[in-house]
């Protein structure tokens, strides 16, 4: 089972707010992160440590199995669920005991999220908005950003729509660039606001640093704002790839295959390389079964045995227009042979799963598998384990 972002624990003592780094003593004592924003885990040592030695160094708070009493300093202790935090990973914990992982250093992949607002209302989108004032996002990420490994390869922002956040998103991505001097960062975006070319403009500084995963789901307006519901998104959106394009930096189009873009997907294709030739990579993904698409599924759901002839046209195309293209939440057993190595383990492991049939499959390792969220009415009919004599053709 996947393991969740979230848990419940019992505390004492006043905690800080802000963001906590989880760190073992021996890490504690290297010195890269302040104390006064780390949490030391000492559920397997707590007898060999002096408490009151660590609070007089400034240590925020200790993370124990059982209550200490009166302990020198605020401790976390009875965490429901012990796994949901490892040393490295960056928690933050509210009133009532509730623990949310901000980062989580063993994740194959860590996303910030920066806004559940957003200016488009995709029929299948999995985290469906909310008009609502969280600002107050930009300061959190601003005390995350410090206490996130430093050696970290990629980091993504989602939302919502991160734009929405104005010169926040800006100021985000600039303490980003300096906090985590050699990650690469991948923003989601929907690339409207970009039609501004001023505001554009204001990323100069990270450019080259962050790839813009910009959604395009059909070649013409029509049905791209359908999807979107949204009027005049798709010349938004247009104007807003050229514009970054134009100031040089690293673009990715992705597309949703259902219902609805399927039958232009090919069409797709040809518009993105003959138009946008300089975008880095293109992706086409399948549908996660959450949010407005679960409401959405007559409207939605393809069986991709029935897409995937169309899919991999599209992909072989793309590739030998010369542009990088992958296949994303896509199994294996649902893809010809020759497409395998364009699929990618593109879900993150906190919302991964694998279906009963995948037990017995050979390459079950090296396949994206499924959402959590994607039950057997979402799965393909040709859903199937790969023998070993399979592979070895």
């Amino acid at each position: 089972m996947a393991l969740p972002l979230h848990t419940r624990c019992e505390a004492t003592g006043n905690l800080p707010s802000l963001p906590l780094k989880v760190l073992s003593l021996g890490e504690m004592l290297e010195g890269q992160y302040p104390l006064d924003r780390t949490l030391i885990d000492l559920r397997e040592n707590a007898d060999l440590v002096d408490l009151t030695a660590l609070a007089s160094l400034g240590v925020a708070a200790v993370l124990l199995m059982i209550d200490p009493g009166n302990a020198p300093l605020p401790s976390l202790y009875a965490v429901r669920n012990p796994a949901v935090i490892a040393p490295g990973d960056v928690i933050r914990v509210r009133d009532n005991g509730q623990i949310n992982v901000l980062f989580r250093r063993a994740a194959n992949a860590n996303a910030v999220f920066t806004t559940e607002r957003c200016n488009s209302r995709c029929l299948m989108c999995s985290q469906p908005p909310r008009e609502i004032d969280d600002t107050w996002r930009v300061r959190e990420i601003l005390d995350l950003l410090p206490l996130i490994d430093r050696d970290l390869q990629f980091l993504g922002f989602t939302g919502g729509e991160p734009t929405l956040l104005g010169s926040g998103l800006c100021e985000i991505l600039s303490a980003a660039s300096t906090d985590l001097p050699s990650t690469r960062f991948h923003v989601l975006t929907n690339g409207r606001t970009f039609q501004d070319s001023d505001y554009a403009a204001q990323f100069g500084n990270v450019s080259g640093r962050v790839t813009w995963g910009v959604p395009l789901y059909a070649d013409v307006a029509a049905l791209h704002d359908y999807v979107v519901q949204a009027p005049g998104a798709f010349a938004e959106t247009i104007d807003g790839i050229y514009n970054l394009g134009e100031l040089g930096h690293r673009i990715e189009i992705r597309c949703v295959v259902h219902a609805q873009t399927l039958p232009r997907l090919q069409k797709l294709g040809e518009f993105i390389y003959r138009n946008m030739p300089f975008v880095s990579h293109v992706a086409l993904m399948g549908l996660e079964p959450m949010g407005f698409a679960k409401g959405n599924r007559d409207l939605l759901w393809v069986d991709p045995a029935d897409y995937k002839e169309i899919v991999q046209d599209t992909a072989e195309r793309l590739q030998q227009s010369g542009m990088n293209v992958s296949l994303y939440n896509m199994p294996l057993c649902t893809l010809d042979r020759w497409a395998w190595p364009l699929a990618r383990q593109s879900i993150s492991d906190w919302k991964n799963n694998y279906a009963p049939e995948c037990e017995a499959c050979e390459v079950r390792g090296s396949c994206a598998g499924f959402f959590q969220s994607t039950d057997a009415t979402w799965r393909s009919r040709n859903l199937s384990p790969i023998r070993p004599t399979e592979v070895a053709v």
